[in-house]
């Protein structure tokens, strides 16, 4: 993707460096290269003592929980929720349907429970690929990651979107890219030129 401007944070080994405030969206081709940045970006997390919240679209939880438990034991993360994944089922597509209200409130019960219960930092993350299950709602995906950046600043926080390249059109992927300020592609961490503010962006779409 032309235009892009590397950081000078790319990754913290093999997971993504984040801070407070990240809203990040992840690049990739098949699940391998999914699981090369969500595998580590969680795991980073847990030994942080950082909250993890995952929610996945095309594999089962127990592939997440399974793949983590490989190298580091997850017993406790797992029993006392510090490691929560879910299905989009269960979270973006509650009762058959989306709606961005509805995301933004789960994620402010999670997030700011987390907060509640002495957590320092949350990192958040969604595998995308629900929104093109026909469902109702699902087009308000753009309009949903645009309100993520107001959402961001409530927490100490950072929520990665995952975006499968051979799932989307390039249309989507545009729009995508407006509403992220920071991208990751091959592994790297970019900031991203072509970031449109909230405010901005949703003005146009009206």
């Amino acid at each position: 993707m032309p235009g892009l401007d590397t950081n000078a944070a790319v990754l913290d080994g093999p997971g993504v460096h984040v801070t407070a405030g990240d809203h990040l969206c992840v690049f990739y081709r098949g699940l391998a290269e999914r699981d090369e940045i969500l595998i580590p970006y969680l795991r980073q997390g847990l030994l942080n003592g950082d909250k993890c919240l995952c929610v996945v679209d095309t594999t089962e939880p127990e592939a997440v929980l399974a793949a983590l438990a490989s190298d580091i034991d997850i017993t406790t993360s797992v029993a006392d929720r510090t490691l929560d994944v879910r299905r989009s089922a269960d979270t973006y597509l509650r009762g058959g349907a989306f709606s961005t209200e509805a995301m933004l409130e789960f994620w402010d019960e999670a997030i700011g429970g987390a907060c509640a219960q002495g957590y320092a930092f949350t990192r958040a993350v969604g595998e995308m690929t629900w929104s093109l299950s026909g469902q109702p709602g699902v087009d308000e995906l753009i309009a949903y990651e645009a309100e993520l950046n107001r959402f961001l600043p409530r927490y100490p926080q950072a929520i990665l979107c995952l975006y499968d390249l051979e799932r989307f059109s390039g249309e989507v992927l545009m729009d995508v890219l407006k509403t992220h300020p920071k991208v990751i592609l091959g592994g790297m961490l970019l900031s991203n030129p072509y970031y449109i503010d909230p405010d901005e962006f949703l003005a146009g779409r009206r």
